[in-house]
């Protein structure tokens, strides 16, 4: 069965996560500059079949869209226009990144790792992933 991946982007650094070839768990993937990311999901398209990508979705609190939503618009039609197979969904990822340092508390990571915008960003897209898989399927 194909797996699917949920994108976490940002202006500078995109969270990536990818589930099993069961879609049972979600797992973070890892994060990439956003200048390259393109490049690395041709290339791992190339190695991986996936058929579903989640676009996260950010939000305001009162439910508008944050500022970056225009970019990430521009994304998902570049990718549309790249991936013409593969469906993409957006998913709200309204509190994720809190969602995701609570979490990395949880676990026991030290005050550095969860310091480690990278790593939240990798949490960030697991979480919405998670929740796709635990809502949608």
């Amino acid at each position: 069965m194909p797996r699917i991946i949920a994108i976490d982007y940002g202006t500078k650094r995109t969270g990536l996560a990818v589930t099993d070839p069961l879609r049972l768990i979600a797992s973070g993937l890892t994060t990439v500059s956003t200048s390259e990311l393109m490049p690395f999901l041709k290339q791992y398209f190339q190695q991986e079949s996936v058929d579903l990508l989640l676009l996260g979705q950010p939000k305001r609190h009162d439910g508008s869209f944050s500022d970056v939503e225009q970019e990430i618009a521009v994304f998902a039609e570049k990718l549309a226009e790249a991936f013409p197979d593969l469906e993409i969904k957006r998913m709200d990822e309204r509190f994720t990144s809190k969602m995701a340092f609570q979490a990395m508390i949880d676990g026991g990571l030290s005050k550095k790792q969860r310091q480690n915008k990278s790593l939240i960003d990798q949490v960030s897209a697991t979480i919405i992933l998670q929740e796709y898989l635990e809502y949608h399927l």
